[in-house]
């Protein structure tokens, strides 16, 4: 019996009570490490604070004000910019890959031109960001889109690419136009790729974020980190660097739970 237990664990993995034990287990060790080397000394407190210190900056600046707002107005101000980046990629990115996958023509204008410049990292467009729209909302936009245009266009495009054939077939067959067949074949086939190249794009829109907000902004996450560096405040880097993690890992459960709803309607596992 305890074979057949072992051997069902080995091919399943650990149950979901034990995934929670061994999350908490690690997550109290690191912390646990983490605490014992700023009390240590072995690297002084100024560069490496603990993490009851880090949480107590946390606590502080929750209420009070730091480069010119709270943490958490910074996050919202970052998360705003995120928002309007994010969805500007995927209004772009989606249709433009649906439309690649269906009309040949578009995919053999497109093509070179984003193949071209989906290689250039978002990081490298903060200086032009910063020369096009100063410390205005169009800078964060243009390096946020930059990082999620790609994943969105490649992912619809796949999806609508690799559809299966018999959709395709019987929808002409019922008589189905180019813009029907994107709209009402394509997509709906299409719709788990999509969401998985969301996931990836909003992955990388979030980042591309945070490095355009080191540099072309005056508010947010980023701008905050920057001016914490500046007057050698420690424990405030690393509280707008776990408020960017956890903020980050929201976005991804929520898209991820997205993902296994579709995936478990199209009859797929995630």
């Amino acid at each position: 019996m305890a074979a057949v237990i072992a051997s069902r664990r080995a091919r399943h993995g650990p149950s979901r009570r034990e995934f929670v034990v061994l999350f908490v287990t690690g997550l109290l060790a690191f912390f646990a490490a983490w605490q014992a080397l700023s009390m240590i000394g072995i690297v002084p407190r100024s560069f490496l604070p603990g993490p009851i210190d880090v949480l107590q900056t946390i606590v502080r600046l929750s209420y009070e004000k730091y480069s010119g707002d709270t943490l958490w107005r910074h996050l919202l101000a970052s998360i705003g910019r995120f928002g309007m980046g994010f969805l500007l990629a995927a209004a772009v990115g989606i249709p433009l890959g649906l439309l690649m996958g269906w009309y040949r023509w578009l995919d053999d204008v497109v093509s070179p031109f984003f193949e071209s410049l989906r290689f250039v990292a978002p990081i490298a467009w903060v200086p032009f960001a910063g020369l096009w729209f100063g410390t205005g909302i169009g800078g964060p936009i243009l390096v946020i889109f930059s990082g999620a245009f790609p994943p969105c266009l490649i992912n619809a495009y796949r999806g609508a690419k690799y559809v299966d054939r018999r959709l395709v077939e019987a929808a002409q067959t019922l008589g189905a136009s180019g813009p029907r067949m994107v709209t009402d074949v394509l997509l709906p086939a299409s719709l788990p790729s999509i969401v998985a190249g969301l996931r990836v794009g909003a992955g990388l829109g979030w980042q591309s974020l945070v490095g355009a907000e080191l540099i072309v902004v005056a508010s947010g996450v980023g701008y905050l980190m920057v001016q914490a560096q500046l007057n050698l405040n420690t424990p405030t880097v690393m509280a707008g660097m776990i408020a960017i993690g956890l903020v980050g890992v929201a976005i991804d459960l929520a898209l991820r739970a997205l993902e296994n709803r579709i995936n478990q309607n199209w009859g797929r596992e995630s």
